[in-house]
């Protein structure tokens, strides 16, 4: 008993300070608790009218994976492409060749102190170029290819300290959508998102790239990135892949449970999002869940399954749960819907921070809660300063910050999560990184 209290304590004080970063530092994808919280202090609380100062601009190439921000530096990947087209056909692999990079900038001018880069041509489909953000970690960033290129770097000079191709290594086709699990590190491990037979989870040590342990099979590794809760009393890593969802000891690999969820394409995307006792993870296809977790065992039962008339089905945005509502973009027609969590009625609906006037496929927002308000990072480029409640939506405040220079089904978007800190935003398009002071 005493071990398990160790252990446990030891967990928990590792996931709090899994980014080992200031309190304003966004050091991985959904800032450092990978909470969608910015808990920062001294911003904007009203828009000037002549709109928000841009600090400065940097160019970059494509890619969906967002910056990361920590000690006084930005990361971002993208892909320099040499030759081949981007037909953007969510069911035809494009073949291009050119290079992944990692780029490190300064974090007050944009400058650039180092990249990073690599050959690697590419097999998939909207190639515009990586999707995982960095993982900054005690003096170290992690980095995702789309192709499985993973690369464990020195923070301060960009020199490499160990690397591995997963595909490769494990045998694992590429996603059709690329490799996306935004790598995650819990004290000396790193778990990663890979495929392949019995390695769709794998655990690294962080320090020498050794792997720990592997787990799981399924017929695709989805998109999901790795998650780690705590509930029962100990720490839970969750793994969605194609077919299920699943809880595994983060020390072994081993499997404490498992619920089938198989949203359609094998587009498992979203982190499943925990409130209290509840999980609540969902996809295309009318697919979601929503699962109370066991409070003295690892377990986990589902309280109800969606259909077309409830629920909301997220695909390129994680929801955000609060006071028992559900605030996310549904995959099929773009709205940003209200969710009762308990029963899965929808509350409300509105278009404004998605699309802004119209049904499409996979409208997305990005959601970041801030004190009492939220921050919406919509498709269409702007930043939104809005109240969610369970009656209504109430846009605040707009700024268009970059032009979406990506395309999905017939529109321009921007499908890329930025991040908060500094008093700053720092988003991305597939053509410069900009950072935008919204500090009082």
């Amino acid at each position: 008993m005493k071990r398990l209290l160790v252990v446990h304590l030891c967990w928990t004080v590792w996931a709090c300070l899994a980014g080992n970063s200031a309190g304003d530092d966004w050091p991985q994808w959904l800032g450092p608790q990978r909470d969608s919280v910015w808990r920062e202090t001294g911003i904007v609380e009203k828009f000037p009218e002549e709109g928000l100062p841009i600090k400065w601009r940097a160019p970059l190439a494509g890619g969906y994976g967002g910056p990361a921000v920590a000690n006084q530096r930005v990361y971002v990947m993208d892909y320099l492409r040499t030759d081949g087209d981007a037909s953007n056909n969510p069911g035809t692999r494009n073949e291009l060749t050119g290079q992944e990079r990692v780029h490190c900038l300064d974090v007050e001018t944009g400058d650039k102190l180092w990249m990073h880069a690599y050959d690697r041509p590419y097999q998939i489909s909207y190639p515009a170029g990586p999707r995982a953000t960095p993982t900054v970690n005690d003096g170290k960033v992690y980095t995702l290819g789309a192709e499985g290129d993973l690369y464990c770097l020195d923070a301060e000079t960009g020199e490499v300290a160990w690397s591995k191709q997963l595909r490769d290594e494990y045998q694992a086709e590429t996603p059709i959508w690329g490799f996306c699990g935004h790598p995650l590190v819990v004290g000396d491990k790193l778990f990663c998102i890979v495929g392949g037979e019995g390695s769709v989870a794998v655990a690294f040590n962080k320090h020498t790239g050794e792997e720990i342990w592997r787990a799981l099979t399924a017929r695709e590794p989805g998109y999901a990135p790795p998650t780690l809760i705590e509930a029962a009393g100990v720490p839970q890593l969750l793994i969605w892949h194609a077919e299920s969802l699943n809880s595994l000891n983060p020390d072994t690999g081993e499997v404490y449970w498992s619920i089938p969820l198989e949203p359609d394409y094998g587009m498992s995307i979203m982190a499943p999002r925990r409130d209290g006792d509840y999980l609540f993870a969902s996809g295309i296809g009318n697919v979601g869940a929503l699962i109370e977790l066991g409070s003295d065992e690892p377990s986990a039962e589902i309280v109800w399954r969606g259909d077309s008339s409830n629920a909301v089905y997220c695909a390129n945005s994680t929801p955000f749960i609060e006071e028992g509502t559900i605030y996310g973009c549904c995959c099929r027609q773009g709205q940003f819907r209200a969710v009762n969590l308990e029963t899965a009625e929808r509350l409300w609906e509105t278009f404004e921070p998605t699309t802004g006037d119209r049904r499409a496929g996979h409208g997305t927002a990005f959601i970041v809660k801030h004190e009492n308000e939220f921050f919406l990072f919509s498709e269409t480029g702007d930043l939104i300063r809005a109240r969610l409640s369970p009656d209504g939506y109430e846009e605040l405040d707009r700024f268009h910050v970059l032009e979406p220079t990506g395309e999905a089904f017939g529109r321009k978007v921007l499908w890329s999560h930025p991040a908060f800190a500094n008093k700053c935003m720092y988003a991305r398009n597939d053509q410069e990184i900009v950072c935008v002071s919204l500090a009082q």
